[in-house]
């Protein structure tokens, strides 16, 4: 999805997504992607896209960075949690298979009891809290890519 369809969706009464540019979601409901970015010039690939390559200072392209990856450490925090999210939450470091970039995300607060190290896990995107307005927002986070609460598979 172009930052253009994020501003429109959000304009149409659906939430709008955490953080701009950072996610692809089809319009026909299929699996969304991070996007970030790879240098044309260096083919370093990074997320989220800065505006400049660290390598080269050359410009960087959007490109997917991936939907699907594997659990490479997480922990659950069971404090009171920022910007209304669910408590528990879990966070942790994703490799994702497309970009073989390794991401820190959260990870899906309805599965924390079923991550492990190692555990598969695909692209999720929920209304989960709120941004730092205060305003409801669209969050990403990765879910088990087994059968869960949720009904991953």
């Amino acid at each position: 999805m172009t930052r253009e369809k994020e501003r429109e969706n959000a304009g149409a009464g659906t939430l709008p997504i955490v953080m701009p540019g950072i996610l692809d979601i089809p319009a026909d409901g299929g699996q969304p992607s991070l996007l970030g970015g790879v240098c044309p010039s260096c083919g370093v690939r990074y997320f989220p896209r800065p505006s400049r390559c660290r390598g080269c200072l050359g410009p960087v392209e959007e490109s997917p960075v991936g939907a699907k990856g594997v659990v490479y450490s997480f922990t659950v925090i069971r404090i009171r949690a920022p910007l209304g999210l669910p408590e528990p939450y879990a966070i942790g470091y994703v490799d994702l298979e497309e970009s073989a970039l390794r991401v820190f995300c959260l990870l899906d607060p309805q599965a924390v009891e079923m991550f492990r190290i190692g555990i598969p896990v695909r692209l999720a995107v929920g209304a989960l809290g709120r941004d730092a307005r205060g305003a409801p927002c669209l969050r990403p986070y990765f879910t088990p890519s087994v059968p869960g609460p949720r009904g991953a598979a």
